[in-house]
């Protein structure tokens, strides 16, 4: 059985420039406290979206868990 990766911001070092937001907005969001989430979804890794979204983030500050 595979075990599922999920990527994870690093709040502490993320600015809110909504990169992640605009190369993938079905797996992250801008929610109501200020800060970008990550929405549920069931796989991440095969998803070239987030994949670029991780890539280009200008902070890195999204890993994978």
């Amino acid at each position: 059985m595979k075990i599922q990766k999920k990527p994870v911001i690093d709040l502490g070092c993320c600015n809110q420039c909504e990169v992640c937001i605009d190369l993938a907005p079905h797996a992250f969001k801008m929610i109501d406290a200020g800060y970008v989430d990550v929405l549920p979804l069931d796989s991440y890794e095969d998803d070239e979206d987030i994949l670029e979204a991780v890539k280009n983030c200008p902070q890195d500050c999204i890993s994978w868990e």
